[in-house]
């Protein structure tokens, strides 16, 4: 396999994370003053609505009261991704696929650094059926991993632009 050609997109890659960051903490921020303890805020009816809740675990809320733990997992894992988006070349696709995952496991570290858990807020469903409480940050990695199975099916998104290419 040839290494892809020429330097990645790190300014879009860098205001991807940065953006789903912001978006997160300031959505996370907002629910905690919106929403009254124990309480709800209907958005969709019964369908899609808003709580507070805290994660000290990691996805689903598997493995609780590990948030230290996963702080320190975090590390290693934002440190892969921009490793991985250092050999990427200038790949638009993979630029926006790896940004939204970097933001996402930013938001998320930046909760369990500041407060010891996560904040989740969005809780879909019907009636007792529900799927997992999950927050902007879990959305951004939630779509990055669509966007890496859609890779692993089309690999041609992955294609490095061509260096006199400025689109991206």
């Amino acid at each position: 396999m040839n290494q892809p050609q020429g330097r990645p997109l790190w300014g879009s890659f860098s205001a991807i994370a940065a953006v789903v960051v912001a978006a997160d903490q300031v959505a996370k921020a907002w629910v905690v003053q919106a929403v009254p303890a124990d309480g709800s805020l209907s958005i969709v009816g019964d369908l899609v609505r808003l709580i507070v809740t805290h994660n000290t675990g990691a996805i689903f809320g598997l493995f609780r009261d590990q948030a230290g733990l996963f702080a320190i997992a975090s590390i290693g894992v934002l440190g892969l991704i921009a490793v991985y988006h250092a050999r990427s070349g200038r790949s638009p696709f993979l630029t926006l696929t790896l940004g939204l995952l970097l933001g996402g496991a930013l938001g998320n570290f930046v909760d369990r650094i500041r407060l010891g858990y996560v904040i989740d807020f969005v809780d879909a469903g019907i009636g007792d059926l529900r799927f997992y409480t999950f927050n902007v940050a879990d959305a951004a990695i939630s779509g990055a991993l669509l966007l890496l199975l859609l890779l692993a099916v089309r690999p041609h998104l992955g294609m490095p632009r061509p260096i006199g290419d400025e689109r991206a």
